[in-house]
């Protein structure tokens, strides 16, 4: 991996522990640059890209394809239920013959944790390997982008209070987070449901009740409550949760005059969030959404740099 001014040299994205500060930042700046109209991207031959997600996205995948689309990439369309998949394909034969057919990069989301291991390391596909997201393992694209949006906040992630709300157990993007959030010098703190809380997260923070931290941090970090999981249990309802771990009216007015909230989206009003805060001046969501087609441009263009 390389660093040239701003624009970095990636083989692979595929999680946020193989990226040096040097390279998160330059991704950051780079993105920051295509956000307003600073950066040219101007590749030596025609790049072919796919988004193969067996998951449902919205942000995720759109927002890859209109940085692909920025980037001025051809977009080979991938549908997971008229493929091969429902014949049995695996993901690496599906990867492979993407590679034999000539795609570049494949932006891949997937339910197993570190699916992308095998294709990284094999010596026959040649295409690159973007992480869209794996199981409950890492997100750096989403990671990146709320990077993005707390440095053009706050111009330093060094001291930054963060607190990060919701369910960590099952959360990549909490993963991702925590990880480069503490090597970059934020002081994190987690919070929600003790059961969704695990005592290996200790390493990069320390649990506190919301109520606890609400007016001392810069950025509140929401992670949408993944229903799929916990509808159904046991003592769960969407309201009880707001009440005790959701962003109220009474706890946005506790916050600092210049502290955030993000989301990673999709929101489930009225459960981490009261509806109307969604779009507050505090809030950052709709911006984080913005900023996500930008560092992808930054991230894709880093991975072709790598290709070249």
């Amino acid at each position: 991996m390389a660093i040239t001014d701003d624009r970095v040299s990636l083989k692979h994205l595929v999680t946020m522990e193989t990226l040096s500060n040097e390279e998160v930042m330059g991704l950051i700046r780079r993105g920051i640059d295509f956000k307003k109209g600073k950066a040219n991207f101007k590749p030596n031959r025609q790049y072919f890209v796919s988004n193969l997600f067996f998951e449902s996205s919205t942000r995720t995948h759109k927002a890859f394809e209109m940085a692909e689309l920025k980037l001025g990439l051809a977009v080979m369309d991938f549908d997971s239920k008229t493929s091969s998949v429902n014949k049995g394909e695996s993901l690496y034969d599906t990867i492979l013959t993407m590679s034999a057919l000539g795609v570049d990069i494949c932006v891949v989301r997937h339910t197993d944790v570190d699916y992308y291991r095998e294709l990284i390391d094999s010596k026959t596909i040649q295409c690159a390997i973007v992480n869209g997201g794996d199981g409950s393992g890492q997100h750096p694209s989403q990671s990146l982008l709320d990077l993005m949006t707390i440095h053009e906040e706050f111009g330093q992630f060094d001291g930054l209070k963060i607190v990060i709300c919701g369910d960590i157990t099952h959360s990549r993007v909490a993963k991702s987070n925590m990880q480069i959030l503490k090597r970059l010098g934020a002081e994190i703190y987690f919070s929600g449901p003790r059961e969704w809380y695990d005592s290996a997260f200790d390493v990069y923070g320390s649990y506190s009740e919301l109520d606890e931290v609400i007016e001392q941090v810069d950025v509140v970090m929401l992670l949408r409550v993944q229903h799929e999981r916990h509808d159904g249990r046991k003592g769960f309802s969407k309201e009880s949760y707001h009440r005790q771990f959701g962003l109220n009216q009474k706890r946005y007015n506790q916050l600092k005059d210049g502290a955030i909230v993000m989301h990673p989206a999709p929101v489930n009003r009225g459960v981490e969030i009261a509806d109307h805060l969604v779009e507050a001046s505090k809030s950052r969501i709709v911006v984080q959404m913005t900023n996500g087609v930008f560092v992808r441009m930054a991230i894709l263009e880093a991975v072709l740099a790598g290709k070249a």
